[in-house]
């Protein structure tokens, strides 16, 4: 069986998004994950701040790392972002996705998202997979 790591790497070597997102593993385990990413000028929405579905595909990807760790295929059926604070270019940005609930079936996940320049949490997303009957 696949390490969670294994996993991870296997799912971001054919992710352009999170390629293009830059976004950087710093953590895989059985239902977590934690990544981190920088926000650049071509993610600014008209009012110069992040446009909202950075932080979204940042957390949705953490979300898909965090569930497929089991090293059962995973994809999601539901997902919600909160977002509290704006982020501007340069800001640092760390998803950690925490496992809240899992079965055969289905596996719920909580994730924040921080700006590591004061640890303030800017969004707050939550996300319900469906586990495949697919083995990595």
């Amino acid at each position: 069986m696949m390490s969670p790591v294994d996993i991870v790497n296997e799912m971001l070597a054919k992710d352009h998004f999170s390629k293009w997102l830059g976004i950087r593993l710093l953590v895989a385990d059985k239902g977590l994950c934690k990544l981190q990413m920088t926000i650049r000028e071509d993610m600014l929405n008209g009012f110069g701040i992040a446009h909202g579905g950075i932080t979204y595909s940042l957390a949705d990807s953490a979300l898909a790392f965090a569930a497929n760790s089991h090293g059962q295929k995973a994809v999601s059926v539901e997902t919600s972002i909160s977002h509290t604070v704006a982020l501007k270019v340069g800001d640092m940005i760390i998803a950690e996705a925490h496992e809240e609930h899992s079965s055969d079936k289905i596996g719920i996940y909580s994730i924040k998202i921080y700006n590591t320049a004061d640890n303030s949490v800017v969004a707050i997303f939550k996300g319900t997979v469906y586990r495949t009957s697919k083995k990595w």
